[in-house]
């Protein structure tokens, strides 16, 4: 008897509509902000910009072609869309000007990339190379909503991908560049950025939004390029000054609920994920986590990978770093799923997948 009505009950609570909770994802689209991590050819489409991966062997990997993306194949973006059952999402400027020469007759419905390789929160950062900062690329943004190339129900429903400041932070160190702020100060004038940005996608109707850390900028193998850093280990300095933003980043993700109204966000842990890979290599199939696969001189750090006079390693999925900035494809991948479908040690306080369902816990 008491079987009977265990297996009534079961049956009373698979066909209740409580139980059919929404378990896939309800996301039409994605709108990306953030530098060369995400870029995925904005660069390239910008005739005056210096910071370029419009050449061989960028993209072997997976597209086989170099398409702006600084790195062997795709990007967290790229992974992050796949995840979501989404196209990939085309830069901002090579659909602006297919829109302008009448090719496009209206922007894709599956979002937009807006993000610029070499850019950073700060305004001045590589200006010289001619970058699109963050807040231009919100301003482009604001103008397709403006101008109703964008629907308002779609934005509200869509992930809002933000990423930056591992430029501002390089660029503090230098030898160049004499900075005028302590190194605390210039951290605040980051998230003093930070927070302007957050406000002005809210008040253009984000709702979902993601916001990532910066990983361990000290231990990229550019930073053989600086006097005095070393590198037989990753720069100290530089990494304490990334740790002192992140802690500080988590804090306004965390107050973004009860500041704005119907926003849910979440903090994607780089640090935390990209230092376990740095840690346990082998765990995560890893033959080198210090150098680049494909660059040249110290820690492959001395030339960006293509130039004349490259070398290229013969196996990039054991790279952790792809050229002397950035990770290969393997590692984006690795990364991507930590956000996707990992604990609160890499993202929090939810992963995407919870995000992009509604499931929040």
């Amino acid at each position: 008897m008491d079987l009977l009505i265990l297996l009534l009950l079961a049956l009373l609570l698979l066909a209740s509509p409580v139980a059919l909770v929404k378990s896939s994802p309800s996301v039409p689209a994605i709108f990306i902000f953030g530098d060369s991590i995400f870029d995925a050819g904005n660069n390239h489409f910008n005739k005056n910009c210096t910071a370029q991966a419009d050449f061989p062997p960028y993209g072997s990997s997976f597209f086989h072609r170099p398409t702006g993306r600084f790195t062997n194949g795709r990007t967290v973006a790229d992974f992050i869309s796949q995840f979501l059952g989404l196209p990939l999402q085309k830069p901002f400027l090579e659909l602006q000007i297919q829109f302008l020469n009448g090719t496009l007759k209206r922007f894709p419905s599956n979002g937009i990339n807006f993000a610029s390789a070499g850019s950073g929160f700060l305004l001045d950062t590589n200006k010289f190379m001619g970058v699109t900062p963050i807040q231009t690329q919100l301003q482009q943004f604001q103008t397709l909503v403006d101008q109703n190339h964008i629907e308002k129900p779609v934005i509200q429903e869509s992930i809002f991908l933000l990423e930056s400041g591992s430029n501002d932070i390089f660029n503090y160190f230098l030898p160049f560049h004499t900075p005028t702020l302590s190194p605390d100060a210039y951290v605040d004038s980051m998230l003093d950025q930070v927070n302007k940005t957050i406000n002005q996608i809210y008040q253009l109707g984000a709702r979902r939004i993601a916001i990532f850390s910066l990983g361990p900028v000290g231990c990229v193998p550019a930073r053989a390029l600086l006097p005095n850093a070393p590198t037989n280990k990753c720069f100290g300095k530089m990494n304490v000054m990334a740790k002192k933003y992140n802690r500080r980043l988590e804090d306004i993700v965390n107050s973004i609920p009860t500041k704005y109204p119907g926003a849910i966000a979440v903090f994607g842990a780089m640090y935390s994920i990209t230092h376990r890979f740095q840690t346990y290599p082998a765990r995560y199939g890893f033959s080198d986590v210090t150098n680049a696969c494909c660059g040249d001189g110290t820690l492959g750090g001395l030339m960006q990978c293509g130039r004349e006079g490259y070398k290229i390693c013969s196996n990039p999925n054991e790279f952790m770093f792809w050229d002397f900035y950035h990770p290969t494809e393997r590692t984006y991948h690795l990364m991507s799923k930590a956000l996707w479908n990992g604990n609160k040690n890499q993202i929090r306080p939810f992963n995407l997948m919870a995000l992009a369902t509604n499931i929040t816990f």
